[in-house]
């Protein structure tokens, strides 16, 4: 079964999230299976990697977006590293700063997209111009309901210029983020963690909803489609965007450059 297509959004897909259920885990048994397979999958990836990087024609930009605590740091930290950091970029966008307000809204993320050969990795992204600004009323709607056909575009130009683009939701319960939210609380060594904003925000889950509801369904798409990874249970989610990942590479069909010529001939004193 191929993971890729049980969670991909196909396009032109009216989206309700409450129709997808965020404690799903399909193909793996218990956290020690996911465990075991995680591992196995880090080491592919590895190897994928190596070959994106020597043929250096493509270029992968993974998209992280989630509700606050959904996972998307534990993702990098547990999928992506099994990478060669030489190779894989993470960008983590926060509130734009006063030079990037002053440019157009894709300015600050086309600078991070991945040159060929790497693997980009966006926590949080362009999407947050149509998530954030719409919810908390930063833009009116007449500036970032436009947007949705300016991001199509965006990645459509990067996907014809070899940058293959994945895009995961981690879908996590508004019960689940409580727990995680609490758990940073109690945890001395997750109080870093504590931020004012998260509990602002969870005040506005339902437009949150609605609104990555129309993000995905309008810009899930053949060159860059989204993914609603069932994200309640770590260990699964992880398996599941490793296992996309490598079936994403694998369909890239990237491999080792050819060898120079009179290789064989040459010798070494």
């Amino acid at each position: 079964m191929r993971l890729t297509d049980e969670y991909i959004v196909l396009p032109h897909t009216k989206v309700r999230l409450s129709d997808h259920d965020p404690g799903r885990t399909i193909g793996v048994d218990d956290k020690e299976d996911a465990h075991e397979r995680l591992e196995e999958n880090r080491e592919r990836l590895a190897q994928l990697q190596y070959m994106l990087y020597a043929e250096s024609k493509k270029a992968l930009l993974v998209i992280l977006q989630a509700m606050d605590a959904g996972g998307k740091d534990g993702v990098i930290r547990h999928v992506m590293t099994g990478m060669n950091p030489q190779q894989c970029r993470v960008t983590s966008f926060k509130e734009p700063t006063p030079d990037e307000l002053a440019h157009d809204f894709l300015w600050r993320i086309h600078k991070r997209v991945p040159r060929r050969g790497e693997v980009g990795v966006f926590n949080r992204s362009h999407y947050e111009d149509v998530l954030v600004v719409r919810v908390h009323g930063l833009a009116p709607e007449s500036v970032w309901r436009g947007r949705y056909e300016q991001i199509n575009a965006f990645e459509k130009m990067l996907a014809e210029n070899d940058v293959r683009i994945l895009k995961f939701y981690l879908h996590i319960s508004k019960e689940e983020q409580k727990e995680r939210l609490l758990d940073r609380i109690k945890t001395p060594h997750k109080n870093w963690k504590v931020n004012e904003g998260d509990f602002t925000k969870r005040k506005y889950w339902d437009d949150y909803m609605r609104a990555y509801e129309e993000a995905i369904g309008r810009c899930s798409t053949e060159w860059a489609p989204w993914f609603i990874i069932p994200a309640n249970k770590k260990w699964y989610r992880n398996v599941a965007v490793s296992r996309i990942l490598i079936e994403t590479l694998e369909d890239m069909k990237v491999k080792f450059p050819p060898p120079m010529p009179g290789l064989s001939e040459i010798t070494i004193d």
